[in-house]
């Protein structure tokens, strides 16, 4: 919910209220974002969905339009402890460009954060790492902050 709604919203509903949100959501029947499972078992998440959707990523002065293209956003991950750094990212950015391939959607818009030679926390690489991303086909298209990548694939 952080990107769907205001910083003020998030905080003032936070944990249950946020997740009351995002049920109502998916019940509306507007598909959030995807997961991956491992023997049946949820593993990971990816929220994607056309720009419009996130409210938060429309007023950031960092990841502001960069021009008027028409983009879906993928705006964060979840992997599960146990299967982070063992390639489920990719998987999960390869399955998204399936996803909006299937909505008609032409071109994906991600904002990974550049680590610039650290390693950085969980907390701060939800949105991805601009290599993963290079993997998936995507290129850097703006960097409007030291470690703020903007970065598109143009769906085939």
């Amino acid at each position: 919910m952080w990107w769907r709604i205001s910083r003020s919203e998030f905080e003032r509903q936070k944990g249950e209220g946020n997740r009351r949100a995002m049920k109502e959501i998916v019940k509306s029947g507007e598909i959030p974002g995807i997961i991956a499972y491992r023997n049946c078992e949820p593993i990971g998440w990816c929220s994607v969905a056309p720009r419009e959707r996130f409210h938060s990523l429309n007023r950031s002065p960092v990841l502001k339009r960069i021009d008027k293209t028409q983009v879906w956003s993928i705006v964060c991950f979840f992997i599960a402890k146990e299967y982070r750094n063992k390639g489920i990212t990719i998987n999960i950015i390869k399955a998204a460009i399936d996803y909006v391939r299937r909505k008609g959607g032409k071109v994906i818009e991600a904002y990974p954060t550049d680590p610039r030679g650290r390693c950085l926390a969980p907390v701060s690489s939800f949105m991805g790492l601009p290599s993963v991303y290079k993997q998936a086909g995507f290129v850097e298209c703006a960097r409007p902050s030291e470690s703020k990548v903007i970065m598109r694939y143009q769906v085939k």
